[in-house]
């Protein structure tokens, strides 16, 4: 198997530079929000949110529907703006507009719950599309890295083909392949797997497990609680806007320390 987190120096050639990103221990966090608020009209969505994610960690955001998990993950990319508080990538604050709000986003892969691919491009195409434009690559270095990332994610043999020719999971691998393809410095997951019917889910989470394993920094909101058990290095969980319990995977699945988080698990441990 070919390595997608940057061990293969010609692979990370065909992709194309990328900005340094913080070596873990460096002591600078990849990702870092510091009392971070955002509103919808009345409803205070993010409420004083603070968190840090190391390169090479996997952070698992989890919680009841309308706790602020997706607001949380959107925010660090300016999908959403925030009230107040800050965000930091690399140690850098985000930016607010123009170029460097773009470069920002090319560097920050995102996979969300519904595919967002191209219907008219092939799968080569939506694969080599943001390195050729965004990063300049050259389209045959590109195709070639596309290939290899396809093969990856188990989907070369569908390379020529049209998304709305491959099943609900297999589009997904293509858009993790996609977000890939840019080499970004960290990938953020927003319910990847909350569109697939349940025979898709697994193909998926273990293109994910793969990545967490082979040292990709991510961040991912997901219901998914087996993905959180078996590759995540911290379980965040979120109620109400604001995070209640942070900790191990075994510590908060073993030993919920909040009637918060007992009743949630109560209740999604036995569906």
């Amino acid at each position: 198997m070919v390595s997608v987190t940057g061990e293969d120096s010609a692979t990370d050639a065909a992709l194309g530079a990328v900005p340094a990103t913080p070596a873990a221990g460096s002591g600078i966090p990849l990702v870092e929000l510091r009392e971070v608020n955002k509103h919808f009209g009345e409803l205070h969505v993010l409420r004083d949110i603070t968190l840090s994610v190391e390169a090479g960690e996997v952070v698992v955001i989890i919680g009841p529907s309308g706790s602020g998990k997706s607001t949380l993950c959107r925010a660090i990319n300016r999908l959403e703006t925030i009230d107040s508080g800050t965000i930091l990538l690399g140690g850098q604050p985000l930016p607010d507009e123009g170029k460097a709000l773009a470069q920002l986003r090319s560097d920050v892969g995102m996979v969300f719950q519904s595919f967002n691919l191209f219907a008219h491009k092939t799968i080569l195409d939506n694969v080599t599309l943001g390195p050729i434009k965004v990063r300049g690559v050259k389209p045959d270095q590109a195709r070639e890295a596309a290939m290899t990332l396809l093969e990856r994610v188990g989907v070369a043999d569908q390379a020529g083909k049209l998304p709305a020719q491959l099943s609900g999971g297999q589009q997904q691998r293509v858009a993790i392949a996609r977000a890939l393809a840019m080499n970004p410095m960290v990938m953020l997951f927003d319910e990847p797997t909350s569109a697939l019917d349940p025979e898709m889910i697994t193909e998926v989470l273990d293109v994910m497990v793969a990545l967490a394993r082979e040292g990709m920094t991510m961040l991912v909101v997901t219901h998914e609680m087996g993905f959180a058990r078996k590759a995540a290095d911290r379980v965040i969980f979120m109620a109400d806007g604001s995070i209640v319990e942070e900790s191990t995977p075994e510590e908060f699945f073993t030993a919920p320390r909040t009637d918060r988080a007992k009743d949630f698990l109560s209740k999604v441990l036995l569906q």
